[in-house]
């Protein structure tokens, strides 16, 4: 998760393939059985004929989840910097009856006017920007004053179980997913790297784990937070036995989360 640019929006971020393997995991096998995108919804609390933009909206689970809660008033636009995320996220939404505006669009030159929106989401984005302050200026110039950024991040001990298992099977391929996994704008950070931007800043957790009872859906998540080009390769068949023989030796792994979100609301002076 920590590379960025070009080499993000050919190799992870090319079109939905490794972002569908990471949520189907979450999807099948989180504890918390209200949703992750149900909850971020709540979180948002928009009014009737609020402009809403998403930067790196991915392929659009936010909406499609959340499908028969839209109001028809919503004016929604999604963006991401990805051509091919920007091409699933129209496709799996063309049966929303709400009129939705698509844009390839990168979160550190927004091409909208000043004040366009109210509410801007950030779902689990802000840490593939290159200047994270650049990303959060964009931001705050586009949103009405008082107008309000929902960032999802996660903690530094988001997922530890994996990491930890990883650790076992081969240390360097541990060190790479937590590499790919370290999280520059997180729980931890977060609040201080918004508040240059945003007067009021609210830290959210999302309480929730995985409880992992099949192999292939927790291979395919590591294999797709690698690399472009996986790095298992030739050991997949092992790390498959690896994993298991540890399912069942254990029954299941309890994979702790560490998930949130920061709502924060733009000061109306400059910063």
């Amino acid at each position: 998760m920590g590379t960025t640019g070009p080499n993000l929006r050919s190799g992870q971020y090319g079109n939905g393939r490794n972002l569908a393997a990471r949520i189907g995991l979450h999807e099948r096998f989180s504890t918390n059985g209200y949703g992750w995108h149900c909850w971020v919804f709540d979180q948002l609390a928009l009014p009737e004929g609020a402009r809403i933009l998403e930067v790196g909206c991915g392929n659009g689970a936010l909406w499609l989840k959340n499908k028969d809660r839209l109001h028809a008033s919503l004016d929604i636009t999604l963006s991401d910097f990805s051509v091919g995320m920007v091409r699933d996220a129209r496709r799996n939404l063309a049966r929303v009856p709400n009129e939705i505006r698509f844009v390839v669009a990168d979160a550190q030159a927004l091409p909208f006017r000043s004040a366009a929106f109210q509410c801007v989401i950030a779902n689990h984005m802000l840490y593939h920007a290159p200047r994270i302050g650049g990303a959060l200026q964009e931001i705050r110039r586009v949103l009405t004053p008082g107008g309000r950024l929902v960032a999802a991040t996660n903690g530094r001990d988001h997922l530890r179980e994996i990491k930890a298992l990883l650790e076992k099977f081969d240390a360097t391929l541990a060190g790479e997913f937590n590499s790919l996994t370290h999280e520059p704008f997180s729980l931890e950070t977060g609040a201080a790297q918004l508040a240059p931007w945003f007067d009021s800043i609210e830290k959210r957790p999302y309480e929730d784990s995985l409880l992992i009872t099949e192999a292939s859906p927790l291979i395919e998540y590591v294999n797709s937070s690698l690399t472009a080009g996986p790095l298992l390769g030739s050991r997949l068949s092992e790390f498959r036995a690896f994993v298991q023989r540890h399912l069942a030796c254990e029954g299941a792994i309890l994979v702790r989360k560490e998930s949130g979100l920061f709502v924060a609301r733009r000061s109306v002076t400059p910063p």
